[in-house]
């Protein structure tokens, strides 16, 4: 169970950020509130209220910063986005929880027959959603969107994708500190400092050394980011000036140690792909190949749930590169069909949360399957509606980008929006592996939009000023 100090954190931590808002200019302190609550404040605790989602370490930066910037900063909110598509997947994310609700308004229960008698008694339940859980569901969807749109407005210029990628450096590099620490001593940081440890210690062991976890969800999390600050380091080493760049070269040598240390193949994986692609590649190139991971993203969930793709080919490549990596992912195939065959109960809505989604024993309601990708998880939850929209929302910019990208070249990019593109786009294809869909993600993301309408309202500017000089010319009409 945590201890006061983990509620207390909580409890500061709107203060910390009306702190940073005070003393950091407005993107920095927006980044920064959101990433210090991420890396540092208490996992799993959280405060319970009646008809309000838990308030954890995501809910409450969230809300923390969308409050201060509203009512103590002079910036006008504009969180509508201006494309069409983004506004409908907006709706749709949120408003699709609605009909998740009304259609689970029934208990599952769970029962036992016993005697010689085919009597049945019920032994468990898991409750029924109902009307009022409507509002909690959909104030917690608002939440996950708030880094998304504020992103969208105030981090896409090229100085807000600028301190986006710098603030990953700089954190992988405050974050390596206790990241070391756990590898040599064992993940004990979250249990002296909050009193409990938030996952299975037995996974934090790997080739007889530890994995850091520190006081994110899962050791992969943390590799996760690692890999992330590694490649935003390179990023910023490439644009750095011929006599500081081999700073920031051995800053991204430091940072590629320590994901090293971190023992997670994926990240790894990730990191001897990308970092000669974000250093050496010219940014067209990256930005196609973000394209392609956002296609696989999205396009793998319904393969899969179509039976279409390998599995054993899939399986046999793990076996070559490690037994132990082959049994895991054998492992999460296994719950994916049986979460797969429970999802398609319910395809297009969901069985909605509390559990209600996951494979169960029909008479104890012991959990026999637990999801790993966040695909899976949504997906079994909110069904194909709220899938389409999460992950819709998620690759949106990316496709956003690759349609500028082929429409006009390269010519007006920024040069920080290649590695951001990537760094969205590993993070969706990690999503297939694991839940790891955090407020970094979302604002990665945010900017990312933000930057390709203000790239759309440029080119749309242009072409209405050369069909005012010419009204020979006709109009054009956009996609988004």
């Amino acid at each position: 169970m945590p201890n006061p100090i983990a509620y207390l954190m909580l409890l500061i931590w709107p203060f910390v950020c009306l702190g940073l808002f005070r003393n950091l200019p407005l993107q920095r302190a927006l980044i920064w509130s959101i990433l210090g609550g991420y890396l540092f404040l208490p996992p799993v605790a959280e405060f319970n209220l009646p008809l309000v989602p838990g308030l954890d370490k995501v809910s409450i930066p969230n809300l923390s910063v969308l409050v201060i910037i509203w009512l103590g900063t002079q910036e006008k909110l504009q969180l509508w986005p201006a494309s069409l598509v983004a506004r409908l997947l907006v709706i749709g994310l949120v408003f699709s929880v609605v009909p998740t609700v009304l259609t689970n308004g029934d208990p599952i229960l769970f029962q036992t027959i016993r005697g010689l008698e085919p009597m049945t008694f019920p032994v468990n339940a898991l409750p029924g959603l109902s009307i009022r859980d409507i509002g909690s569901v959909l104030i917690g969807q608002i939440l996950m969107l708030v880094p998304f749109l504020l992103a969208r407005q105030l981090l896409a210029d090229e100085q807000g994708l600028r301190e986006l990628l710098l603030a990953f450096a700089v954190g992988g590099v405050i974050y390596s500190v206790p990241s070391l620490f756990e590898i040599r001593f064992s993940p004990q940081l979250n249990t002296w400092i909050y009193g409990f440890f938030q996952h299975s210690f037995e996974q934090m062991m790997r080739n007889g050394g530890f994995r850091p976890i520190v006081f994110l969800p899962h050791a992969l999390w943390l590799a996760l980011f690692m890999c992330i600050a590694l490649l935003s380091a390179v990023a910023l080493a490439r644009q750095a000036p011929v006599l500081d760049r081999w700073k920031m070269l051995l800053l991204a040598a430091y940072l590629a140690v320590v994901l090293l240390l971190c023992k997670s193949l994926a990240s790894m994986a990730y990191a001897l792909l990308l970092v000669p692609v974000v250093l050496l590649i010219p940014a067209r190139w990256q930005i196609r190949l973000a394209v392609v991971f956002a296609a696989v993203a999205v396009i793998y969930p319904m393969l899969r749930n179509a039976g279409l793709v390998p599995l054993d080919a899939i399986l046999a490549q793990a076996e070559a590169i490690s037994a132990d990596r082959a049994q895991s992912l054998s492992y999460r195939f296994m719950n994916e069909e049986q979460l797969l065959s429970r999802a398609a109960e319910k395809p297009w809505f969901g069985w909605g949360e509390w559990g209600r989604n996951l494979f169960v024993d029909p008479t104890t309601g012991d959990i026999l399957s637990i999801p790993d990708g966040r695909w899976i998880i949504v997906f079994g939850s909110f069904g194909w509606v709220g899938y389409l929209c999460e992950m819709g929302l998620l690759a949106l910019p990316i496709f956003m980008m690759g349609l500028h990208l082929y429409r006009n070249g390269d010519a007006e990019l920024s040069p920080w929006i290649a590695p951001l593109l990537l760094i969205l786009g590993i993070t969706m294809m990690d999503m297939l592996l694991n839940a790891t869909l955090t407020p970094l993600t979302w604002l990665t993301a945010g900017a990312i939009l933000g930057h390709a309408e203000t790239l759309l309202a440029a080119r749309a500017g242009q072409s209405a000023s050369r069909e005012s000089t010419n009204p020979m010319i006709p109009a054009k009409r956009t996609v988004f």
